[in-house]
């Protein structure tokens, strides 16, 4: 047994420190120590044959690879460092061919290793580096390549701890004299940039070498690399002298270094600076920057006059200004620490040039974007500044930077002046040179504010015309400016209005579109003028708190001009805040004095104004929670009562807001919870001069809103409230009286405000409301008129339409809204009259007006409570009118809502007295539904979808018409008489008609029915014609129509119940079935839609009294010759099953019926026509049988479908039904099922033909079978008939037609003629290669095979082999076994007491000739043994020996099955396994070593089955096969074929479950050697081998006996979660390394078999795995490894085709450096 083992050594080494060693184990421990060292001496020459392997495969053409490669060189420097490094080096010597880019990549190597161990490097090795990457540096002329960089780059890390002797090497290529190599300046400059405190010390000698070579350069590269050089030197030394507290040597002064700088200063400026070259002019106007700070004082005054126009002449030469920029700063700020005296004299020349270069960088033509400067450029914290840039590029925002920081320095010393120079150039009409100068004076505010302050006014004065610009740019840049005066105190100053101005002007800019994305990705939108004022506004008001006294209260006059309207919304958050901070700060401060502020809205003002901007809440960013937000907070100033009362409703009102979008507001709910809270507030208030003052300040506004439709209707609605709410009749009818005389009545949407504001008012101020309308039609407008709505002299006929429409609403609306008890007594009096002079009207508006307002007025009378009592005299001549009003609109559209208007006033109308006469109510009834039913469909959508909501409208204000009159006669003759009105329509030849006459109907219907009140038993006489009516119409070719036909039948059969006193909540079963059969009309399939009406009509015949019965038949009869067939067809279908349900006296005529149906089955193919041919059939037949079935038989092939519905016939009566099935079983058996080809006999092709007579008596089973009466017979010969279909079944697969029959199939296309073709599931198989595929004739066979089944009452086990697609298989070579399986299946389970007389009958066919038929009944027999069943029918015994006996079968597929019926008895009959255990187990023993093919399926089907059984045999058994079975399957794990290595793997895992006793140290050596197949395999491209060796995994770990490795396997190979492979072999690696690391070096063997694996996976597992072993076994145990073989074969890897293999080879073998 394997056990854990760790050698002493280890144990020894991990003594803890400070114990005292003993005797021996110093003894040990001095071995130990030795050995170690002899180890250390052979790590050498290891690690660089490790390196070099590696290095070998640097030129890997994959990049992964390549990185892998100098990731394992990174692992071997991890570990030996100065080893790796020496043979870095040592390659890299010996291979100076070695192309540029691999030696750069070796070079990145060392460098990590270098920056990882610097501190752990020895000075030899560092030395060998210095000299390899000194001479890599230098070896090519080339300049700024990777390869130099990369040598440079290790010197650099070098440098960084042995910095002395890497100046050695490096100073002794910088040879006085002579110019150095380009790579020598540059690693002297990135050393000094890396390691300013050693390097600085050194650089008074480089720089006194270097200034002879300045002009030795004559190369403009080798200048631009010493310029280079020059500022970084100039950088340590900035950086040096700047923490002196921390350097080492503090004495170092600026002016060690002032002489050479300036020699070199003097070469750079005088002779490189003129250069051509631009690269090198900017090299040394990056250099002349840091270097102006060490020139000595003198020096840089006496060359600032040179130096400074110089810099500034570049700016012309370069488009690129970064440098220069940042140069000109660092120069400005080094004169003014030496306050110069000449930054005065060239102050206007750099002013200007700055001012250029400004323009160029922040306002380039064209700019898309902006950019924010940081605090970087002088600003201060958290301020934003926006600038237009031509690219959001790094460089060109530092250029920008560098630019402010040098308007910076001289805002810092010379403030006048800049000003002076900025100021006037605000005055340009140019837009660049504007927003240049306004960015410039935003960042002078901020970055110099101490020098800024005392020019506050004179800035100020000087923003008068940027504010003028109509720019977008130059406004981004004012408000930008604006934004950093609030900061710092401007606004505070005389003229700060006009800049609060400003921004709000900008608020109220026009909200922008939606726009696409930047090319920056940036939201254009975001930065719009608009969208930058709005958060200035914000942020200054909520976060500069000096800007307090400014804003407040002056914000305030912003809020009721018009033109400020987009700005409300940041006007009333950035108010609510300052306000907020009022009340903190005390009442005092809170209240607004506003005889002190002329400018100020009046609480009035306020108050209309927030409330009406409200009405549309979302508009604007979401005014409404804004304004009412502001509203709340300023309630003390608007009323001092209204507090309390507004903390309560105005929480409501915003609660309401946050719970609804946009989208899902109802606008008319909202304006009614403003409506309402205006009242309250009114209510609460209750002061009659403050609601007077309210008013007028509304009407005041009103002309304001003249652009806002929306918003001057809710005003008028709050006017009529208010109005409402004041107590003082004078000012009530002063404002009505100049509302209207000053109403825009050309405009719809102000008519109907001006009516609400009338009717609202008329609630409480009824008698006035009257008096001035009356008062206007009488005034001097209509003096000259005849009437008050008379054409008048001065105004045009339209205007005078136009108020003529204004004032019949408000009239309307009067009558609508007043007290409902004093509206009776004004109608005709007052309201009425002048309406009636209106009739006569053409005009289109105001005739939808004036019905409107009839409406409306009709309403209010029906609504009254004393309109029971009220004789309205003119009501018929109101009714007439309003039809000819609906016969005047056109029949072809639906445009306007007169009909439906009109229609509701009739309906209000009709419950008045006196009552309609009948034919003024017919001429109603038939003028409404004309106008309505006559629409094209276009008016809603086709057949009810999309409906227009005019549409539905006018739809439900005819349903309340016809109902309203219906309730005046609810008798059944006063239904008959309203559904003959819709008679017409129901019939009418257009869908869309009836639909709606049926919707109509319906509802009639059901109106009827809830109100019907039954007091005396009185027969429903008409209930025969109404159903017959609608009855047909089940079957309509309109979905709708169907539906709600069999709802008016439902209804009238619950009326006839009603009539015959059921009560109305009574539930009738048999009517309530309608309701079931009516979903299944949704189904427009004929079949199912005339199998509904034929139940719908077997309802009808339960419920319909004995007296309808002939008006129904006859109504019926009459829908025969119906427009639309599917109504004709249902009306013969319901007229037949009413004749058998009810028509006895009907039943003599059938054989007339039927012999007419028969003469046309030839001509016709209607439904009706077909039983009486096949009663005549079944006549014939029940005399001369056989004659029958002979002459049946001898049809063409295929049968038509004339044919296969005789053959049906012949099933109907028992007896015969039998005779007819024996002597189709005798004909189909008297023949043989195939003839073979002499191709098929040499074996060229599958070439087998049906025969002619079994083929058509299988043809005719099916047909008899498919007949319902055929089912008793059917049960007495069901094992003959299964049996014999289930082998002919066999006897078809793969075979064709007959040449003749397949030209039949090619050619029938008629439906009459070919019913049913022979093979309908041909079609399932593709057409390759141009040719036909055969037919195949197995599909009879299987269809008559399903009838069977269907027919013996075993629908569970056909469904159930349906769902297993069992049929489909059946059919196909491929999976007939599966398919008979299935059905074997299916049969245990829902039919097993038929089973013992199937098997018998199947038995025989043990020497069937036919080998297919074997391998049917075996395939049947073997999936019986999968079942319990056969041990409850005692089959068990029978049917292992049947199957025993067939092992010897000479077809390999029949011996197969059996191994697999045998491994059933798992599954089947577990119990009993163990009693067959040895005869179980010798048969699938004798199975693995079945014939001489190397993967035989009889072999892979006994791994399959021993995988089964092996848990339920005895042990001995097992014992006696297992060390066999085991060494017989173990090739299998590495087999080509999926299934073979999956079924191993898997029987493998079940033997190592099973094994346990005796039987394990037996199997232990088994277990070892599996392991690495197993691990590797897990990489399978194949998942079932992958599953397998979860399994097998899971079940050997136990025979190991290591805990953490057993949880380590349960937790990564849980079945159905993806294993981490790389995580779990290391863990698993770990496990094996720690607790059994004598297995390493066969672990590791077995391992190198597969890396030659042909699977590119497992072949890069190998390597992995043998990695991880490496990683984690201990040092000692690489004697177990033979490290030549796997250095070898990792070296073979590194030249794999598949670039992952080469990756794992790479990292394996840097993990190899354990073994060193």
């Amino acid at each position: 047994m394997l056990r854990s083992s760790r050698p002493s050594a280890c144990l020894l080494s991990s003594r803890p420190p400070g114990t005292s060693w003993s005797a021996g184990e110093e003894a040990i421990h001095a071995h130990t120590g030795q050995a170690e060292a002899e180890s250390t001496e052979m790590t050498r020459p290891y690690i660089k044959r490790l390196s070099f392997t590696l290095l070998d495969s640097i030129t890997d053409k994959d990049p992964m690879v390549q990185e892998q490669v100098c990731s394992a060189l990174c692992s071997l420097g991890d570990a030996q460092p100065d080893e790796t490094l020496h043979a870095c080096e040592e390659y890299l010597r010996q291979h100076d061919k070695l192309a540029h880019p691999y030696r750069t990549k070796i070079l990145r190597a060392m460098e990590t290793v270098l920056s990882s161990h610097i501190h752990d490097l020895d000075k030899d090795t560092a030395g060998a580096v210095i000299l390899l990457a000194t001479s890599e540096m230098t070896r090519t002329k080339e300049l700024d390549c990777d390869w130099q960089q990369a040598a440079g780059s290790v010197l650099v890390a070098v440098g960084k701890r042995f910095t002395n002797q890497v100046m050695e090497e490096v100073l002794s290529r910088f040879q006085p004299g002579m110019l150095p190599h380009s790579s020598v300046l540059h690693t002297l400059a990135n050393l000094s940039v890396s390691n300013a405190f050693d390097m600085v010390p050194f650089l008074p000698s480089i720089l006194s070498t270097m200034l002879p070579m300045l002009s030795m350069a004559k190369q403009d590269a080798l200048k631009v690399v010493f310029c280079g050089a020059l500022q970084h030197f100039s950088e340590s030394i900035l950086e040096y002298l700047a923490n002196l507290d921390q350097a080492p040597d503090p004495t170092v002064r600026k002016d060690t270094f002032g002489a050479d700088i300036f020699g070199a200063y003097d070469v750079l400026f005088h002779h490189w600076l003129q250069s051509r070259d631009a690269k090198l002019r900017l090299a040394v106007v990056a250099a002349l920057g840091p270097m102006s700070h060490l020139l000595p004082s003198e020096r840089l005054e006496e060359q600032l006059p040179k130096l400074l126009p110089a810099v500034l002449g570049l700016y012309k030469k370069h488009a690129e200004a970064f440098q220069i920029s940042k140069s000109l700063g660092q120069i400005l700020e080094a004169a003014v620490n030496v306050s110069s005296r000449t930054l005065e004299v060239q102050l206007d020349a750099l002013l200007v040039a700055l001012h250029a270069q400004d323009r160029v960088s922040l306002c380039s033509p064209g700019c898309p974007g902006t950019h924010r400067v940081d605090q970087k450029a002088g600003l201060r914290p958290g301020s934003k500044i926006c600038v237009p840039v031509e690219s959001s590029s790094p460089l060109v925002m530092n250029s920008q930077k560098e630019v402010l920081r040098c308007f910076t320095v001289l805002a810092c010393c010379s403030p006048d002046r800049l000003l002076a120079f900025l100021l006037p150039r605000l005055d340009t009409s140019n837009e660049r040179l504007r927003v240049g100068t306004l960015q410039i004076l935003r960042h002078i505010i901020n970055s110099a504010a101490a020098q800024m302050e005392a020019k506050q006014p004179f800035i100020l004065s000087s923003m008068r015309l940027p504010l003028l610009d109509t720019n977008d740019k130059v406004k981004r840049a004012v408000v930008q400016v604006i934004s950093a005066m609030a900061h710092h105190g401007y606004l505070e100053q005389p003229g700060g209005e006009v800049m609060v101005e400003y921004i709000v002007q900008q608020c109220a800019l026009p909200a922008e579109e939606p726009e696409k994305p930047g090319p920056d990705g940036e939201d254009l939108a975001a930065d719009s003028v608009r969208a930058v004022s709005i958060r200035t506004l914000y942020l200054v008001s909520t976060t500069v708190d000096r800007m307090n006294s400014v804003l407040w209260p002056y914000l305030l006059e912003f809020l009721t001009p018009v033109r400020f309207t987009a700005a409300l919304t940041p006007l009333c958050r950035s108010l609510v805040h300052l306000a907020l901070k009022r009340q903190e700060a005390g009442a005092d401060d809170f209240l607004i004095q506003y005889n002190a502020n002329a400018n100020l809205p009046s609480p009035f003002a306020m108050t209309t104004r927030l409330l009406v901007v409200s009405s549309n809440p979302y508009l604007g960013d979401g005014r409404g929670a804004a304004s009412l937000r502001l509203l709340k907070v300023m309630h003390q100033n608007i009323h001092p009562f209204l507090g309390q009362r507004w903390e309560t409703t105005m929480p409501m009102l915003l609660e309401y807001l946050d719970e609804h979008t946009e989208e899902s507001l109802s606008l008319k709910e909202w304006e009614e919870k403003l409506l309402m809270f205006l009242r309250d507030t009114l209510a609460v208030v209750s002061d009659n001069i403050w609601i007077c003052q309210l008013s007028q300040e509304m009407c005041k506004q009103l002309p304001s809103y003249s652009g806002t439709p929306q918003e001057k209707n809710f005003l008028y609605k709050c006017i009529g409230t208010t109005l409402g709410a004041a107590s003082s009749k004078e000012v009530v009818r002063k404002h009505l009286r100049e509302l209207l005389e000053t109403a825009r009545y050309q405009e719809e949407a102000e008519q109907e405000g001006l009516a609400c504001c009338f009717g609202i008012c008329a609630i409480t101020h009824l008698e006035d409301t009257l008096a001035q309308l009356e008062d206007f039609v009488r005034s001097d407008v209509f003096r000259k008129s005849t009437g008050i709505f008379s054409i008048f002299k001065d105004r045009s006929e339209h205007e005078v339409e136009r108020m003529k429409s204004c004032l019949i609403l408000c009239y309307g609306h009067v009558a609508a809204q007043a007290p409902r008890e004093l509206v009776l007594a004004r109608v005709e009096s007052d309201i009425l009259r002048s309406m009636f002079q209106c009739f006569n009207t053409k005009d289109p508006a105001l005739k939808l007006c004036l019905v409107q307002s009839l409406c409306m007025v009709s309403q209010a009378m029906c609504s009254s409570a004393q309109a029971s009592s009220f004789h309205f005299l003119r009501k018929t001549e109101l009714v007439t009118q309003m039809m000819e009003f609906i016969r005047a609109e056109p029949p072809d559209c639906l445009r306007t809502p007169i009909r439906k208007k009109a229609m509701l006033a009739c309906t209000y109308l009709v419950n008045l007295e006196p009552a309609l006469e009948e034919q003024t109510q017919a001429d109603v009834v038939h003028s409404c539904l004309h106008s309505v039913m006559a629409l094209p469909p276009e008016a809603e959508g086709g057949d009810g979808v999309g409906r227009e909501p005019l549409y539905l409208d006018t739809v439900c204000a005819l349903e309340d018409l016809l109902t309203r009159l219906l309730r005046q006669n609810m008798t059944p003759q006063g239904l008959q008489i309203m559904v003959e009105h819709l008679s017409p329509w129901i019939k009418s030849p257009r869908g869309h008609e009836r639909a709606r006459a049926l919707g109509l109907g319906a509802c009639l219907l059901e109106f009827f029915q809830e109100h019907l009140l039954v007091s005396t038993l009185v027969p429903f006489h008409n209930l025969g014609l109404l159903v017959g009516l609608f009855a047909p119409r089940c079957a309509d070719t309109w979905t709708t129509t169907r539906q709600k036909a069999v709802g008016c039948v439902y209804s009238l059969l619950y009326l006839q119940l009603g009539y015959e006193g059921f009560s109305r909540d009574h539930r009738d079963d048999v009517a309530e079935r309608l309701l079931t059969l009516q979903d299944g009309l949704v189904n427009a399939d004929p079949t199912i839609l005339f199998h509904t009406c034929h139940s719908i009509a077997q309802v009808i015949a339960k419920r319909l009294p004995s007296d309808q019965l002939i008006s129904l038949l006859l109504t019926v009869f009459e829908s025969l010759g119906d427009p639309d067939k599917n109504c004709s067809r249902a009306a013969t279908v319901m007229i037949n099953c009413l004749l058998k349900e009810r028509g006895n006296v009907l039943l003599e005529k059938v054989p007339e019926i039927v012999s007419v149906l028969r003469a046309k089955l030839r001509d016709t193919q209607e439904e009706h026509v077909l039983p009486a041919a096949q009663h005549s059939v079944y006549l014939l037949a029940s005399q001369h049988c056989e004659a029958v079935v002979s002459s049946l038989l001898g049809s063409p092939l295929p049968f038509d479908s004339h044919t296969c519905a005789l053959w049906r016939a012949l099933a109907v009566e028992p007896g015969l039904t039998a005779q007819v099935l024996e002597l189709l079983l005798e004909k189909m058996s008297k023949d043989v099922p195939f003839k073979e080809s002499r191709a098929f006999l040499l074996g060229s092709t599958a070439d087998r033909v049906a025969t002619l007579l079994p083929l058509a008596a299988t043809c005719a089973l099916y047909e008899v079978l498919s007949a319902p009466s055929s089912g008793t017979v059917v049960l007495e010969l069901y094992p003959q008939l299964f049996a014999a279909l289930l082998l002919r079944v066999s006897c078809t697969v793969g075979v064709q037609l007959p040449r003749n029959l397949q030209a039949k199939e090619r050619r029938s296309t008629s439906p009459a003629r070919a019913a049913r073709n022979l093979d309908p599931c041909r079609e399932g198989y593709p057409q390759q290669m141009g040719h036909q595929i055969p037919p195949y004739t197995n599909s009879s066979a299987v269809d008559a095979l399903q009838a069977l089944l269907l027919r013996s009452g075993s629908q569970d086990m056909l469904r159930c082999v349906e769902l297993e697609r069992g049929w489909e298989l059946l059919k196909t070579s491929a999976g007939h076994e599966d398919g008979v399986a299935q059905l074997a299946s299916s049969m245990a389970k829902y039919a097993g007491p038929r089973l013992p007389p199937v098997t018998k009958a199947l038995a025989c066919t043990q020497n069937s000739v036919y080998e297919i038929q074997r391998v049917t009944s075996t395939a049947f027999l073997a999936e019986l043994l999968s079942s319990n069943v056969v041990n409850d029918l005692m089959l068990l015994e029978p049917l292992l020996d049947n199957l025993t006996a067939r092992l010897k079968d000479s077809s390999a597929s029949v011996r197969r099955l059996v191994l697999r019926g045998l491994a059933n008895m798992a599954s089947g009959s577990p119990d009993k396994v163990r009693a067959h255990g040895p005869q179980l187990l010798t048969a699938m023993v004798s199975g693995l070593d079945d014939g001489d093919e190397p993967h035989s399926p009889v072999a892979l089907e006994a791994m399959v089955g021993l995988s089964r059984l092996l848990d339920l045999v005895e042990p001995w058994d097992l014992r006696l096969v297992l060390l066999h079975t085991t060494i017989r399957i173990r090739p299998f794990f590495d087999s080509e074929k999926v299934e073979f290595r999956t079924a191993s793997i898997r029987l493998f895992g079940h033997l190592n479950k099973a094994c346990h006793g005796d039987c394990e140290d037996v199997f232990l050596e088994q277990v070892v050697g599996g392991l690495v197949p197993l691990l590797l395999h897990l990489r399978d491209p194949q998942v079932p081998v992958a599953s397998a060796c979860k399994f097998a995994l899971c079940m050997c770990v136990p025979h190991l006996e290591c805990a953490e490795l057993a949880a380590a396997f349960y937790k990564y190979l849980q079945e159905g979660r993806s294993v981490h492979f790389g995580e779990f072999l290391n863990s698993t690696c770990k496990h094996l390394m720690h607790h059994f690391p004598d297995l390493l070096g066969r672990l590791v063997s077995t391992n190198l078999f597969y890396f030659k694996s042909s699977w590119d996976d497992v072949r890069a597992a190998a390597p992995m795995f043998t990695g991880f072993l490496v990683l984690h076994a201990e040092p000692e145990q690489k004697t177990q490894v033979d490290l030549e073989q796997l250095i070898v074969a990792l070296q073979l890897l590194l030249k794999d085709p598949v670039p992952g293999v080469r990756e794992k080879a790479a990292e394996t073998l840097g993990r190899l450096v354990k073994f060193a």
